[in-house]
């Protein structure tokens, strides 16, 4: 069991889950495992400001919590046990808060393939999916890109492009009976903060420049991934007198 030394003194879940969990970069760690397996060094691709040593550090600790293990078969390889695959819903919730709060990029801040998996999982909306037809959406968000796949209300998304570690493609539930990639498709490239005002609702799908596919394939991507922002109080306030006077 993991040591307790910097424990907070707290019977408590929450405390116990942030002592396992909760030190720097331990669930950003958690956040690109949930993507797949993972060698260190593509953890520390994925997490280029990270320190080797604290990297090395995060994944002992992460092992004697039960959260990561070594993967046999992969050299140097590394994934979530069931325990730590259990912290997917968590770690979606926190990445669907973030993005609602997300302002702008700051200096040097990138876009990770991982990270964008991760966004698109925690954005997308099952039941808006159901409504609308399969297809595939090939994302290209600065230096990241990704391919989404989107039938019957199921969602699969993997990172692709000649620096993403490669993924297996699982046919996931409700696609089991495909034979085939979905007949719409749509190909098309924002930046990071771009990507948040669209998926905030506060883009127009339309201006987004298609690559290859569906013109109307932006739209759809836009109903299916959806977060809602969390408006600053003082712009909230700001918005609320506008239509106050409005109605004066």
């Amino acid at each position: 069991m993991a040591s307790r030394a910097r424990g907070f003194g707290q019977y408590d879940g929450v405390a116990r889950a942030i002592e396992r969990v909760g030190e720097r970069w331990a669930l950003l760690i958690v956040r690109d495992l949930l993507v797949g397996a993972r060698r260190y060094g593509d953890l520390k691709a994925s997490l280029p400001r990270i320190p080797t040593n604290i990297l090395a550090d995060r994944l002992r600790e992460l092992q004697e919590s039960g959260v990561v293990r070594r993967v046999p078969t992969v050299r140097g390889g590394y994934e979530l046990t069931e325990l730590g695959r259990e912290l997917e819903p968590v770690v979606l919730a926190l990445g669907r808060w973030g993005w609602s709060v997300l302002g702008d990029p700051g200096e040097g801040e990138q876009l990770s393939h991982e990270a964008l998996v991760i966004a698109l999982r925690a954005a997308f909306r099952a039941d808006a999916a159901a409504r609308e037809p399969a297809t595939e959406y090939v994302l290209h968000v600065g230096r990241a890109s990704v391919a989404a796949t989107v039938a019957a209300g199921s969602l699969d998304v993997v990172p692709i492009g000649p620096d993403a570690v490669p993924q297996p493609r699982p046919v996931p539930m409700g696609l089991a009976h495909a034979a085939a990639p979905p007949a719409e498709s749509v190909e098309f490239a924002l930046e990071p903060a771009e990507l948040r005002d669209l998926i905030a609702g506060r883009a127009d799908a339309a201006g987004v420049p298609v690559l290859a596919g569906d013109d109307d394939g932006v739209a759809r991507f836009a109903r299916t991934f959806r977060i809602e922002p969390v408006e600053p109080p003082e712009r909230a306030a700001g918005a609320g007198g506008a239509a106050e006077a409005s109605v004066a």
